[in-house]
């Protein structure tokens, strides 16, 4: 840890044993094994960090779900700048491994947890009680800006301009400064519909299209991105039609107008497998929206991993109903954005956005990937979503 991270970690009341380096972050250790930290660098906004903080500490006072709640600084703040302008948030942490894809039974656990997750997760505007915990934490600050703005002075005596020594008057009480409530009655952001999702995914397959036919060149990536855009993109605009048509925008607006609240980036990196337990990590994409979307993203990512094995598929969504039962919209919901060929838009998207100087091996696999399990895939919506494609 260099020398202006230290800076940043000695500003929490937190006693550190040791510490080891992470990719963008720091790993904390205090003197109980059990006591961990992530000192980790973040874009967040202040206001943000705020509704991580609310929202986190709600969560963890359930009971039933152990997250990674952010942590004030000394002097009240939840995001800390390091001299080189690099900010920094603490959290709570876990000593604990990233769940194992290739281990179907913490897939299933996974996917029972974020059953929970989506009961409890909700927006609710700040009670008397967690502002003023806010209150006390800025409370905090605002004391020590004042203090810092009035300047040193010595404990009994003042010099005059003249070179006079005067007794120093009795220090006035700083005053209190108004709890900017303005800062934490945010609403947190609300996510786009499904429908605007898939009419801007399908404009953006219709782009790489026409970019990649304009080379005159044409590379294995491309060269296979063009072999297979009609069927796959007559395929995507089949499914924003049926889900036009479906009741899945009164899902949305349900959601929405209910203020319920999603993971949005609920996926093994993100879910730590603990002895006897399991945490929900990173919560900074987390918006108002439709709950099941984070279910979807899961059961994708785990399909394409098990070339979608309809009895783990099944496994998964009812692990997940085991703790919340799925609507029927939502169901519906659910095997339409499955259905949507996801994979092989953000390929694309991802590549168009890239170096077309250097073809990374790994955007060939992942089109071709796309590509070939579409039959499985197939298989797998008619069975199990009665959707046929």
């Amino acid at each position: 840890m260099r020398e202006y991270e230290q800076e940043v970690r000695e500003q929490y009341e937190i006693e550190i044993k040791s510490t080891r380096r992470t990719r963008g972050a720091f790993f904390c250790i205090g003197n109980a094994d059990t006591e961990v930290f992530l000192m980790k660098e973040t874009l967040a906004s202040e206001k943000r960090a705020a509704l991580l903080y609310l929202i986190l500490n709600r969560l963890e006072k359930t009971g039933k779900l152990k997250v990674d709640a952010p942590v004030f600084s000394r002097d009240g703040k939840l995001i800390v700048a390091a001299r080189d302008g690099t900010r920094y948030m603490m959290k709570k942490w876990y000593s604990g491994r990233e769940c194992d894809m290739k281990k179907e039974q913490e897939l299933l656990l996974a996917a029972e947890k974020l059953g929970i997750l989506h009961t409890h997760l909700k927006w609710q505007e700040p009670t008397a009680g967690e502002l003023e915990t806010l209150l006390c934490k800025y409370a905090v600050r605002s004391e020590d800006a004042a203090v810092s703005e009035s300047g040193a002075v010595s404990e009994n005596a003042a010099v005059s301009g003249n070179g006079a020594v005067s007794e120093k008057k009795e220090k006035e009480p700083v005053p209190q400064q108004q709890f900017p409530e303005e800062e934490f009655q945010v609403c947190p952001p609300a996510a786009r519909s499904p429908l605007d999702e898939m009419l801007r995914h399908n404009r953006e397959m219709k782009k790489v299209r026409s970019f990649i036919r304009k080379r005159v060149v044409k590379n294995e990536f491309e060269a296979l991105y063009l072999k297979h855009f009609e069927a796959m993109y007559e395929k995507a605009c089949a499914i924003t039609a049926a889900m036009e048509q479906s009741g899945c925008m009164q899902i949305y607006e349900k959601n929405v107008a209910e203020n319920r609240m999603m993971h949005g980036d609920y996926n093994y990196h993100n879910i730590l497998i603990l002895p006897g337990d399991t945490a929900i990590t990173n919560f900074e994409h987390m918006r108002i929206g439709i709950q099941v979307q984070d279910l979807y993203y899961f059961l994708r990512k785990a399909m394409e991993k098990y070339r979608w094995k309809q009895k783990l598929g099944v496994g998964i969504i009812r692990a997940y109903e085991r703790q919340r039962r799925l609507e029927p919209g939502e169901w519906e919901y659910l095997g339409l954005q499955l259905a949507y060929p996801e994979k092989f838009w953000k390929t694309a998207s991802s590549y168009c956005r890239s170096n077309k100087a250097w073809l990374p091996e790994k955007s060939v696999e992942k089109l071709e990937l796309a590509v070939n399990q579409e039959e499985e895939k197939t298989n797998f919506l008619k069975t199990i979503f009665g959707i046929h494609l």
